[in-house]
């Protein structure tokens, strides 16, 4: 407010709203599990969680999942979290937030 500075965001191509837990210990070792897809809502409020996503393959599977084993190891995360993330038409996927806490809607 009050600067000169414009922030542009990307418009995201028929958006899917991706979920995926990680659980971490004390000891650095973090695992991920299996996406739930969460893109039916209404009102900003999940109305169906979808697990695994029929939309993502193997390939964007794991390296979605890597990517959020990183993010929970880059800041010593050691418990259960909820990592989001958007996914477009061509399965190109793109951080969102990470819920410390597991997410149960």
């Amino acid at each position: 407010f009050g600067g000169c500075r414009m922030l542009v965001e990307k418009f995201v191509v028929q958006p899917k709203h991706i979920e995926i837990q990680v659980i971490g210990d004390q000891l650095g070792n973090v695992v991920y599990l299996p996406e739930r897809e969460c893109s039916i809502q209404r009102r900003n409020q999940k109305v169906i969680e979808e697990a695994p996503s029929m939309f993502i393959d193997e390939v964007t599977r794991e390296a979605m999942g890597k990517q959020a084993v990183m993010l929970a190891k880059g800041v010593n995360y050691h418990t259960a979290g909820t990592v989001e993330m958007m996914v477009d038409k061509d399965r190109n996927f793109y951080f969102l937030e990470m819920n410390t806490r597991l997410q149960v809607e």
